[in-house]
């Protein structure tokens, strides 16, 4: 088949490295423009661009994806199939008509689980046991289209959002070459969404990663792995913000003990213990604001942390 492929993030990479392993033949790698980064707000391109480009494929980069020439461009390469993953622009359905056949989607959850920017983020953050791949025909309602293929992955107790990610972009190129097998040989079943199980995975605000200790402390421990690449969980100690990248769950003391939520109860090497509606918090790795990320061994030496404290006190 003649594919087209769009993709943007890290997550993309691996499904075009395998496609680009198969006999169809890839027109054209559609990706985000160049953004400024870093300090010296330096041009950079994708990783799907670095990618492409290392691979030998020639790269398509449009502001605005739905433009009259753009989808001109996309007509002229006659492509039997649109694979589109994490690529960060919405399709209009004038472009979604493009190919022969179909728009083809591969989307990090068990949809229709998590529609939206950050399904493995919310999976995280919710508890979830189970996550997975789901690769859809793509519709104008963002990841709505009826289900081709699933493929379920057990989420840790230990992952992060960027450890899932990996896991789960791994899964995503499996699932895209067993998809294109079975459209490629018309061997396929379409299953419509059951709307009444939608729930959704919007983009992560700065906010969404503050923690609240009058949740469990499971819960925070959950939020602090699914925020960990961005925004970041946070609190604010001493009027600073603190953001916690590592922790463990604990059980407070057994003895009976009247502690506020966010309350210090210890400070050692091993942690500063932190409660919770339910349970307590080790926080094992954390940065104050203006400085960098520090284990809590290094962090207590040099930061007073007083038994008493509270966190979330600006």
């Amino acid at each position: 088949m003649n594919i087209v492929f769009f993709g943007s993030a890290k997550f993309s990479v691996p499904s075009l490295r395998a496609l680009l392993k198969t006999k169809h033949k890839v027109a054209c790698v559609v990706t985000q423009p160049d953004r400024e980064k870093g300090r010296g707000l330096h041009l950079e391109g994708t990783a799907v661009k670095t990618a492409a480009e290392e691979l030998g494929s020639k790269v398509y980069q449009a502001e605005q994806i739905n433009t009259n020439a753009t989808i001109n461009f996309l007509k002229d390469l006659k492509p039997d199939l649109f694979v589109v993953i994490a690529y960060g622009q919405i399709l209009s359905q004038e472009a979604l008509n493009v190919p022969g056949t179909f728009s083809l989607n591969i989307h990090a959850s068990l949809l229709p689980k998590y529609r939206g920017a950050a399904p493995i983020n919310w999976a995280i953050i919710n508890g979830e046991k189970n996550t997975g791949i789901s690769a859809i025909k793509m519709v104008k309602k963002m990841d709505a289209g009826p289900i081709i293929l699933q493929k379920i992955i057990q989420i840790s107790d230990d992952d992060t959002a960027i450890t899932l990610e990996e896991k789960l972009s791994t899964l995503a190129a499996e699932s895209l070459i067993e998809t294109l097998d079975y459209v490629e040989a018309n061997n396929y079943k379409l299953t419509p969404q059951e709307e009444n199980k939608v729930t959704l995975a919007p983009k992560l605000k700065k906010e969404d990663g503050r923690i609240n200790w009058a949740k469990s402390a499971q819960e925070i421990y959950n939020l602090i792995r699914g925020c960990i690449s961005w925004p970041g969980a946070f609190t604010y100690y001493r009027g600073k913000l603190l953001k916690i990248y590592n922790t463990k769950v604990t059980q407070l003391p057994s003895y009976p003990v009247t502690r506020d939520c966010g309350e210090i109860i210890n400070v050692s090497k091993d942690g500063i213990v932190v409660t919770a509606k339910e349970g307590a918090l080790v926080i094992k790795e954390l940065q104050i604001e203006g400085k960098r990320r520090m284990r809590v061994e290094e962090f207590t030496s040099g930061h007073k942390i007083c038994v008493g404290d509270a966190f979330d006190k600006k």
